[in-house]
């Protein structure tokens, strides 16, 4: 089990895997920080930009603060297809792989 486990470790395949998931988690993650702390930073130092109103009862940060819940929500949504889409085909591939090499 353990030489199992560490061929699969060892493998090209895996590593690039493995390097794909990190980069699409890294872009991800800097999206979400660049959005969330670009809101609140624009609320501690410029609260006039967001106290706007666009309508009576409805100042312009209600709408940004709106799109970093959806944004959230979206990018989730991206790294859900990524992973359905082309991780667990790739991890499917290596499995197939290994099965095939025994």
């Amino acid at each position: 089990m353990k030489r199992d486990a560490q061929t699969i470790i060892d493998s090209p395949e895996f590593k690039d895997l493995v390097a794909a998931k990190g980069s699409i988690s890294a872009v991800l993650t800097i999206i979400m920080l660049g959005a969330y702390f670009g809101f609140i930073l624009v609320l501690a130092f410029n609260k006039e930009l967001l106290s706007g109103m666009l309508s009576p009862g409805l100042s312009v940060g209600i709408p940004v603060g709106l799109f970093v819940i959806l944004l959230a929500w979206g990018l989730t949504g991206v790294y859900v297809f990524w992973a359905n889409d082309k991780y667990d085909s790739a991890v499917n591939k290596i499995r197939q792989g290994l099965k095939r090499s025994e």
